[in-house]
Formats: structure tokens, sequence, C-alpha cells
């Protein structure tokens, strides 16, 4: 079960079931791969719910995927519905209101924009299950990996290329993982 963490001094309040909840979406999102997940216990600050699980990926497909997952999964482990889902038609920035806890998936360059954890850096930040917290840092490692295969030389810059939202890149298998020579571009040689 969640807990706080042990770098956050504050309790934490949410209520077991925000918990469960939290763990469940954090887990089924971890296993649609998603990049650096994390919670807050925002039940002290907010009175509309206990808890926030942020999760992002590369690619609008990917956000999509993820956010079918979650929805499935807490309805098949915890009988749990979403009250509301906002944002899907994009695929830009999904978020899921389970009433206890709300679930933003974003994708990986709205999550840099709208840096949500800064609003929430003061709430307790909620234990994970394993595998999400092997997520962490996952964007910065994607965006390296783009970076590499489109013969960036790692200058200014620095964050997730922009892309088209076409899916292409990892949940596909095209893109971002190829050699450049594979895809048409330059072999590496200056």
């Amino acid at each position: 079960m969640s807990t706080a963490s042990d770098s956050k001094a504050s309790p934490v309040t949410a209520t077991d079931r925000s918990i469960e909840l939290i763990d469940a979406a954090a887990q089924a999102a971890a296993d649609k791969l998603a990049h650096d997940i994390v919670a807050y216990d925002v039940s002290d600050v907010l009175a509309i719910t206990d808890a926030f699980l942020l999760a992002s990926a590369p690619n609008d497909r990917q956000v999509k995927a993820i956010v079918d997952e979650i929805e499935e999964r807490l309805l098949k482990e915890k009988g749990a519905k979403p009250a509301r889902r906002e944002g899907e038609r994009d695929g830009r920035w999904v978020l899921l209101d389970f009433i206890d806890v709300v679930v933003h998936v974003q994708h990986s360059e709205e999550r840099v924009f709208y840096a949500l954890e800064r609003l929430w850096k003061d709430c307790p930040e909620l234990d994970l299950p394993e595998d999400a917290k092997a997520t962490r840092g996952k964007d910065r490692e994607h965006a390296v990996r783009e970076a590499a295969a489109a013969g960036d030389d790692g200058g200014e810059g620095g964050g997730p290329a922009s892309g088209s939202g076409t899916g292409e890149g990892p949940a596909d298998g095209r893109g971002a993982y190829e050699p450049a020579s594979e895809r048409g571009g330059s072999d590496g040689a200056r």
C-alpha cells in the first residue's frame, strides 16, 4: 500500500480507497510504458479529490493506450468508473476523474510545458508500485534517443523533438528507435 515518500514530511491523508485506486492506475500506466509516473496526496489542499496521478508518453497514440488501460484496469479490479473523461479527442492531455482520484496522462511536450508537478510540489508524494517508480526519467531518456536518431549533436533545446503527433515512434515500432540510415536520414558521417 502507498504511503508518503520519505522526501516529504507531511503525512498522507488520502483515503485508503484513493491510495488503492492510485496504485492500480500507476501499475496500469507502467504496464503501457508510461513515462515519469508520480502521484500526490492533494486531500489537504483540495476538497474535490484526494490524489492526483501524473504520467506521460512520447506520442498521442501511447497517451490514448495508457488512458484506456487505466480506465479498464480500475473498472475491472476496483469497480471504479470515471465520472468524467476529458481531452481524448486531441490525445495530448487526457484527464480521468474518478472523484476520489484524478489521473492526468499527458504528451511529453505538454508535461514539460504545463509542469503540474510545480503546482503540487508541497503536497506529499505517494509511494507507488516498483514498476511505476522505474518510469522516472523515461521522458528525458526518450528525448535523448530522439535527438540522437535525428542526428542532433545535443546542442540547445535538449527537450523532446517536436513531432507531428502522427504516432510515429516506439509505440508502433517506427521512427525514433530506427537508425537514421534506415529512415533515409544521415548515416552520421560528417
